[in-house]
């Protein structure tokens, strides 16, 4: 019988889903989940005003959400010091980083990443055949020099950095990822992540509207605690922020979380107690990975990353033992980060399980073929 032709694209790739949840590993192990510690949400939720405001908005959940998300977008660009029109809003980062390559990113056209880094950027850039250029990670950093002199060299058409970085949780110096921004040619798109920013140690470059092919992203996701609900911002010149109006989906950011998002901006005093909770968690985090003779690597973001001291497939046994107790964490795939696991940061409760968990989980990785 005839069907529908996919596109060529389409036609090539296959049916996957980049991550899988703790649902997933319940639905095929039968193990509940004791401490969810692997999706770098908020294990301590949104401010307790989010919620009221929330459940308050409910009856009127039922109409659609502004299309123009100008609330929102005002109240950022006073907090920001830009103009309104300078900034996107979007389903997440993930939904507009899928945007931004659909905006500039033909088939056979080069973007940069690091090997190893975000791998949902990776999933749009091939969704649209984008041709992927990877740089190795310098340590456990991101290698900014390197990233723009491949920009450079292949004429590429985008190129991806976040700063703090997933999944190794290590920050450059602002002043490096300014020499980065230089360094790219103009005529291709910067995408700097900055979804860890609120956890980051050191204030980000300052931000240039002026320049006409850097965009920056952020998320309510991570500190703020709105994972579920998605909500990320976009900050770049009129010409590429206003780009996005031309495919968006005007509906796409729904009115919960125009909601959420503007009482979540409202109450900075959650914000400064939340960052110091997360600081206060990867503090645990590591002494618990030392205790059990791991190395945790010191983190700008709200997991920590944690050196197996071994090679990726004992950092893998390792994951899966832990899930076997009921812990879900995540880890690197790329070789030369594939020996660690991540480890997101939550309340005391989750880490107690972890406490208890990661020498059960470890002696079975090493009694293991």
């Amino acid at each position: 019988m005839a069907q529908p032709s996919f596109t060529a694209i389409v036609e090539a790739l296959p049916e996957t889903v980049p991550f899988v949840g703790p649902e997933a590993i319940e639905r095929q192990t039968g193990i509940a989940t004791r401490a969810r510690l692997g999706a770098n949400e908020s294990g301590f939720g949104p401010s307790p005003k989010v919620i009221a405001t929330l459940r308050d908005a409910t009856p009127e959940f039922w109409t659609y959400p502004d299309p123009e998300n100008f609330e929102l977008r005002s109240a950022l660009a006073a907090r920001l010091g830009i103009a309104s029109d300078e900034i996107a809003i979007g389903e997440g980062i993930d939904g507009l980083m899928g945007q931004l390559v659909r905006l500039f990113i033909e088939p056979g056209d080069v973007v940069v990443t690091s090997l190893g880094a975000y791998p949902t950027f990776n999933y749009h850039v091939v969704g649209y055949g984008g041709d992927l250029r990877f740089v190795p990670y310098a340590g456990v950093h991101e290698d900014p020099e390197a990233l723009a002199a491949l920009a450079r060299e292949t004429g590429a058409k985008m190129v991806y950095l976040a700063n703090p970085d997933n999944p190794m949780g290590s920050a450059l110096p602002a002043a490096d990822i300014a020499r980065f921004i230089a360094a790219v040619p103009d005529t291709c798109v910067i995408v700097l992540d900055e979804a860890y920013l609120e956890t980051a140690p050191e204030a980000p470059v300052p931000i240039d509207t002026a320049r006409p092919n850097l965009i920056r992203l952020r998320t309510f996701s991570k500190a703020y605690g709105l994972a579920g609900l998605r909500c990320g911002y976009a900050i770049g010149n009129r010409r590429l922020v206003g780009a996005f109006n031309r495919i968006r989906n005007h509906f796409g950011v729904n009115k919960a979380v125009q909601v959420a998002a503007l009482a979540a901006l409202a109450d900075e005093a959650y914000l400064h107690w939340a960052v110091d909770a997360i600081a206060a968690a990867r503090t645990r985090i590591a002494r618990i990975a030392e205790d059990n003779g791991l190395t945790a690597l010191p983190s700008a973001t709200n997991f920590v990353a944690v050196d197996c001291r071994r090679d990726g497939a004992y950092a893998l046994a390792v994951l899966k033992a832990l899930a076997a107790e009921g812990v879900f964490v995540r880890k690197p795939a790329a070789p030369g980060l594939d020996q660690h696991i991540r480890i997101s940061a939550g309340p005391d409760a989750a880490l107690d399980v972890l406490a208890a968990a990661l020498p059960v989980a470890l002696a079975h990785a090493q009694s293991a073929p």
